[in-house]
C-alpha cells in the first residue's frame, strides 16, 4: 500500500500572501483618483472579504488575547489588540459609508439612495483614519514583515540565480590487473 504524501500548509505562508493582498488591494482602495469610481467600489467590496479572510486566519490570536487582555499577556499583545480593534472599526465605518454613497455598486443591484453628505464625510474621515492605523499595524509587524519577505521572496530569487554546485562523486577505484 503506498501513501500519498502532500504538501503541508505553510499558515506563514498563507498569512503572507492575504496580508500582501490586502496591502496592494488598501493601496489600490485608496487612490479612487487613479483607479475610478468603479474600480474603486468594486475592489473595496472584495477587499471587505480578504478582510474577512485575514480575521479567521487570525481568529486564535484574536480569542487568546481577548481571554488575556486584563490578565497575563503582554503590552505589545495589548496594544496590537486595541490598535486591530480601531483598525476593525474603521473599516466598518469606511465599508458601511461606501456602500451608502455608492454610485457603481449599489444600481448594479437595482438601489438608489439619496445622496448623503453626513455618510460621505465619515467614509473620508474613516479612510484617512485607516491609512494612520495600518501604518501603525505595519510598523508593529516590521519584523515579521522583513521575516517573511526574505523566506518567502528574497530567498526562492536567489535560489533560482544560483548554479547547482556539481557534487563530488565518490573516487572510482581502478584495478589494474597484472600478469604474473
Amino acid at each position: 500500500m503506498q501513501t500519498e504524501t502532500r504538501p503541508t500548509s505553510n499558515p506563514t505562508r498563507v498569512n503572507w500572501w492575504v496580508d500582501l493582498a490586502l496591502f496592494a488591494a488598501i493601496l489600490l482602495a485608496l487612490a479612487p483618483q487613479f483607479t475610478g469610481l468603479a474600480i474603486h467600489e468594486w475592489l473595496s467590496l472584495a477587499l471587505a472579504g480578504g478582510a474577512i479572510i485575514h480575521l479567521l486566519l487570525h481568529w486564535s490570536w484574536i480569542v487568546n488575547v481577548l481571554r488575556r487582555f486584563l490578565g497575563r499577556t503582554s503590552w505589545s499583545a495589548r496594544i496590537n489588540f486595541a490598535l486591530n480593534t480601531v483598525l476593525f472599526i474603521a473599516f466598518v465605518v469606511v465599508s458601511l459609508s461606501g456602500v451608502l454613497i455608492s454610485r457603481e455598486v449599489l444600481p448594479f443591484f437595482g438601489y438608489e439612495l439619496r445622496a448623503d453628505r453626513t455618510w460621505e464625510v465619515l467614509h473620508r474621515l474613516s479612510a484617512d483614519a485607516i491609512v494612520w492605523i495600518a501604518g501603525l499595524h505595519v510598523a508593529l509587524h516590521w519584523k515579521w514583515i522583513l521575516n517573511a519577505f526574505q523566506r518567502f521572496i528574497l530567498n526562492p530569487l536567489f535560489k533560482l540565480g544560483r548554479k547547482p554546485v556539481m557534487q563530488p562523486t565518490a573516487p572510482v577505484a581502478i584495478r589494474l590487473e597484472t600478469k604474473q
